[in-house]
């Protein structure tokens, strides 16, 4: 089985890498095992994971693997210098199996090397060593390698360029062949090498590009005998041409392998010699192909493969996944055999268990048998036993030893007395006890002929009769009898023991039961020990679907419901997925994020129900500072086209902040409590078992409340003063226009307003209405020249709107600015936009005149120096140190004049950039504002097929239904509550990264209860085999990120499970409706 890479491998696997790893970043990097790295590659909606085993193999893979707990010195300094950077080149070192990654334009290269034992080598751009897997020593055509020294590439194979194939090459390598093998061959050493071997032996490591087997393959295509002597080739000049095309022909097979940007894969494999329909259905998942044993794989098909029946050929499109599929089947069955190993250890003691009870019960029930037997025994030969007591008992009342009374019996015993023949030796006299060998009843008639002697027997017979009773003693038993008692008393005493036994077994077949139970339990611990020391089977990575990068939900009526985890998610959720029939929620409060509401693509204009505007309210101020505050707020809902991300003339919206025109439909308040559950991707033929997740209105059912009746039944319970504060969350802002005619004109009597202030609003509403047309009209004719400077937006993070200062006197202001020949960008200026008056400037300042007695002062002093001259006069100055003074003010009015020049030239770069990104805004918002209209979808083709996968995602699988994958999903709990596993979130002090990992502990642990799981899959209420072993592959630390605040309180129900408890009926500790706080 191949273990290691070629040369060839290593050329082509880096071709490949080259072409798919090139321009992505090293999101992170994680150590397998002590020789195993991890590096994951990143950039948006690509990521890819490398792995490299030191020594043997390096390649993209596309399952997941279980990571150290915490990384290994040399992973912290790999992940210090390369985290972030970007890879800029992969190649391969010359034809030698070294791959060489550069980061950063070579500033940091990173070399592996797959020969000998391996080695991981990070340098600088000066190939010093920055760090290495391990310190090389120096030896026999190896220089030394640690950190501080410089990494030699000089003496790799080819590294100066891959020499031309010629005829010459050929000879000189065939020369330098023949040579080494004169001198090994006088030297008297033994090389041990298969007949015919040579030649393609020799090739290889003379001809270094071309790997053995390749030699040998391209042999066989051209014809040429790969049998033959190297010295006889050389001396025959066809032989060598004939050569010189195999050759060739093996380096065109490596140019078409590296061609194009992927190259095909081939392994080949063996059929499994016990592959039984069984372990051909254990083995599926763990390769492509089950019942096979892979063997090798190369980047062609080898002739002397081709040719074998024995082998089948796997084909591959690409070589990096033909060489995943190859090592990860590989690792699959070496973690299936240590899991079944441990398994079989645990069934091995669990039968150890019931032997030892069944042996315990089996040998209470030989007791009763063997009492049973001896107490009949007595009974049938009761007129020999009393004999035989009566005989003994008579030696013992004459006081003879108790060594004489043995001898005495032996020697009777071989007079053929018929008593001494039943008394078995040694007697226990100590104890008043003698053994008997009594025959059982079925033998007594038998026995009975056997001791009927008669004195006038002749020798003949006596033999006869001793033999006779030597083959039936063979079938007596040997029975102790209590001298102290009659015969009978000792049959009723073995009785008693038999009763005693029955009891005893009753006994032990009750409390076996239990104890096998029990022993069951406790290997099941163990097992389950052990297996958590293993690493679990491989599992492939899951592929995110184009949401899920969002905080997401879907709502109790089936709408995909989206917000932005921060304000570039904002930014990018406004651009790309708020089209027509989509509705825009957010909050008025710092950390709100924007929610969008994704209307169904067939029927945009079809209202959203009442409960997903709820719902996507709640997500919006859930995720805000409210949660912390623990203070539940309001959340507005617009439709699409009144967000804008333009800005009126001369304001600049940063990234997330858009502008609302129009009215705000405003929601009740919402309640602080979401929801965490895990929903189930189902296959496409499960689809058609459950009812579609969009809002499928029966006949006579009511429809639901429009948005816009929607709207005027909240705004009762919302009283808006007028102003329109805007919001700053993320940094958003946004400018609300006034309020219906109707809604101002409405009678309230807990309205204090007068008559003037409600004219007074209706005036200012009417210049809001102007202002807002003014600045829409602006924004298309932006130009460079425009003449508001860029920073005299009036932001709404102070809570002040913007919307009373109307475009008059935004005009107004910037008149008298140019008057005064001047563009100031001051708070004054922001105020006075933000109040609704302008400010004028003052034209300028008149000359001031003279003060009393100076106009005379100056009068003598040019008199004075009225000779004078320049020269003189310097002459002077210099003389009393005059000068210096001057000097200094003219450096430091220099320096004035050269700082106030950059900030002008940066303040109109600035300017530059804003009126440039507010024109592409402009013309962004024309674009949108056309698509709105004419209802054209803004999504690319492949997101567009993406938008509707909701009908494959459901949160209580049914019967019969497919389960590929495990989603985990956190919104409101009005929406998470129909889920079959869910908990309940709340305002706390938990951090979410503790809580996430006590849920999924939770329900872990759930299914190990008795009565939880449902092995046969049937009742939905309990928990499935396969749900639980896609609860169990998912990792907290990549699922963090789904819960959108920071802090929480767990309330999870005493079941744990989902559904009903897991079908648990008994009540817990913690069950009941209230929960258990966490």
């Amino acid at each position: 089985m191949k273990q290691r890479f070629s040369s060839l491998d290593v050329k082509v696997i880096a071709h490949e890498l080259s072409t798919s790893l090139v321009s992505l970043r090293v999101s992170n990097i994680y150590d397998l095992s002590s020789k195993i790295l991890l590096f994951k590659f990143a950039k948006p909606d690509n990521k890819k994971q490398l792995l490299i085993d030191s020594g043997f193999r390096c390649h993209l893979t596309d399952f997941a693997r279980t990571t150290a707990a915490a990384p290994s010195v040399f992973v912290q300094k790999l992940r210090k210098v390369l985290k972030t950077r970007r890879l800029t080149a992969v190649s391969q070192i010359g034809t030698d199996r070294i791959i060489e990654f550069q980061f950063s334009d070579g500033q940091y290269r990173l070399y592996l090397e797959f020969f000998a034992s391996g080695n991981v080598i990070l340098t600088d751009n000066e190939l010093k060593i920055l760090t290495l897997l391990r310190n090389v020593p120096e030896g026999e055509g190896q220089e030394p390698q640690r950190p501080g020294l410089t990494y030699s590439l000089e003496n790799r194979q080819n590294y100066g360029g891959v020499p031309d194939l010629t005829k010459e090459r050929v000879r000189a390598a065939l020369k330098t062949v023949v040579e080494r093998s004169a001198s090994a061959a006088a030297a008297g050493k033994k090389i041990k090498k298969k007949p015919g071997d040579e030649l393609r032996k020799g090739l290889a490591t003379t001809i270094t590009e071309l790997p053995p087997i390749l030699v040998d393959h391209a042999m066989k295509t051209t014809g040429f005998d790969s049998t033959s002597q190297p010295a006889a080739v050389l001396e025959n000049e066809n032989s060598l041409d004939h050569l010189l095309r195999a050759l060739e022909e093996a380096r065109k097979i490596v140019g078409d392998a590296t061609s194009s940007e992927t190259c095909r894969g081939y392994i080949f494999a063996k059929k499994r010699p016990n592959a039984s329909g069984e372990n051909a259905e254990k083995e599926e998942g763990q390769g492509q192909h089950r019942g096979v044993l892979y063997e090798d794989f190369h980047p062609f098909v080898p002739l002397q493969f081709k040719e074998d029946k024995d082998y089948s050929i796997l084909d591959f499109d690409n070589y990096n996944k033909m060489v995943d599929e190859f090592f990860s089947s590989i690792e699959g069955q070496k973690l299936e055999s240590k899991l079944s190993e441990r398994e079989a250890a645990a069934k091995r003691k669990l039968e150890a268990a019931k032997a030892d009870q069944a042996k315990r019960i089996e040998g209470l029930q030989e007791t009763q048998l063997l009492n049973m037997r001896k107490a009949g025994a007595i009974e049938a030969n009761v007129e020999r036993v009393e004999e035989a007591m009566d005989a003994v008992n008579g030696l013992l009342a004459q006081g003879m030893d108790w060594v004489d009374i043995s001898k005495l019996i032996d020697r009777e015993r071989r007079r053929n007395n018929p008593v001494a023949a039943i008394i078995a030796s040694p007697m226990k006299l100590s104890e008043n006890t003698i053994t008997l060998l009594l025959g059982e009843a079925e033998a007594d008639e038998d026995e009975d002929e056997a001791y009927e002697t008669d004195e006038s027997e002749s020798d003949d017979d006596a033999t006869e009769s001793v033999l006779s009773k030597q083959n039936t003693t063979d079938k007596r038993l040997k029975v102790d009898i209590d001298l102290g008692i009659s015969p009978w008393a000792n049959a009723r005493q073995y009785y008693g023991e038999r009763k005693t036994a029955a009891v005893k077994e009753q006994k032990t077949a009750a409390q076996a039961e239990v104890a096998l139970k029990s022993a069951a339990e406790k290997i099941a611990v163990e097992l389950k020990k052990g297996l958590k020391q293993e690493k679990p089977l491989l599992q492939p990575v899951r592929r995110q679907m184009w949401f899920e990068k969002f905080v997401w939900f879907i709502s109790s009526d089936g709408y995909l419901v989206l917000g932005g985890k921060d304000a570039s998610q904002n930014e990018i959720l406004y651009r790309r997925y708020l089209k027509k029939g989509d509705i825009y929620v957010h909050a008025d409060l710092h950390g709100a994020p924007s929610v969008i509401i994704k209307n169904n693509p067939q029927t945009p204009d079809a209202p959203i129900p009442p409960s997903t505007l709820s719902q996507a309210g709640h997500l919006s101020v859930c995720a805000s500072s409210a949660w912390d505050s623990k203070a539940g707020m309001s959340a507005y809902w617009v439709d699409a086209d009144q967000v804008s991300k333009s800005a009126p003339t001369g304001e600049f919206l940063p990234t997330g902040s858009f502008m609302i025109r129009g009215k705000k439909n405003f929601l009740p308040p919402a309640q602080l409590i979401l929801g965490f559950g895990i929903m189930f991707k189902i296959s496409e033929e499960s689809k058609a078992k459950h009812v579609k997740h969009r809002l499928n209105l029966e006949s006579g059912e009511p429809a639901p409340l429009s948005a816009g009746e929607l709207g005027e039944a909240t705004e009762r319970a919302h009283e808006d003063d007028g102003s329109d504060a805007g919001h700053d969350s993320d940094g958003e802002e946004d400018i609300a226009d006034e309020q219906d005619k109707d809604h101002q004109q409405r009678a309230n009597p807990l309205q204090s307003a007068s008559q003037d202030d409600q004219d007074l609003d209706g005036k200012e509403e009417e210049e809001e209405e102007e202002a807002a047309a003014a600045a829409t009209e602006q924004v298309g004719k932006l130009s460079v020249d425009d003449s508001a400077p860029a920073d005299t937006t009036s932001t709404n993070e102070s809570g002040n709107g913007n919307d009373d200062a109307g475009p008059e006197d935004s005009d107004e202001e910037d008149d008298e600015e140019a008057a005064a020949g001047k563009a100031k960008a001051d708070a004054s200026s922001s105020s006075a936009a933000a109040s609704g008056k302008s400010t004028p400037q003052p034209q300028g300042q008149k000359k001031q005149q003279p003060k009393r007695g100076q106009r005379g002062k100056a009068k003598k002093i040019a008199a004075k120096y009225r000779d004078q001259d320049d020269d003189d006069r310097a002459a002077i100055e210099a003389l009393i140190g005059a000068t210096a003074g001057q000097k200094k003010a003219e450096a430091e009015a220099k320096a004035k004049a050269e700082r106030e020049a950059a900030q002008a030239a940066a303040k109109e770069r600035r300017k530059a950039q804003h009126q440039k990104q507010q024109r592409e805004t402009a013309e962004h918002e024309e674009v949108r504002k056309m698509m709105l209209e004419e209802g054209v979808d803004m999504l690319d083709a492949d997101e567009a097929e993406k938008t509707t996968p909701l009908d494959s995602l459901v949160g209580t699988p049914m019967v019969g239904d497919e389960i590929l994958e495990a989603i985990v999903v956190c919104g409101p709990y009005s929406a998470i509550g129909k889920l079959k596993y869910k908990v309940k979130l709340q305002p706390g002090s938990q951090k979410k990264g503790k809580a996430v990992k006590e849920i999924l502990e939770a329900w872990k642990y759930a299914s190990t209860k008795k009565g939880v799981m449902d092995e046969q899959s049937q009742q939905k209420d309990r928990m499935w085999p396969r749900e639980v072993e896609l609860i169990k592959a998912l990792k907290p630390e990549e699922i963090n990120n789904v819960v959108p605040v920071k802090q929480l309180r767990v309330m999870m129900g005493g079941g744990a499970a989902g559904g009903s408890g897991g079908g648990n009926k008994t009540k817990g500790k913690g069950g009941g409706g209230r929960g258990k706080k966490k």
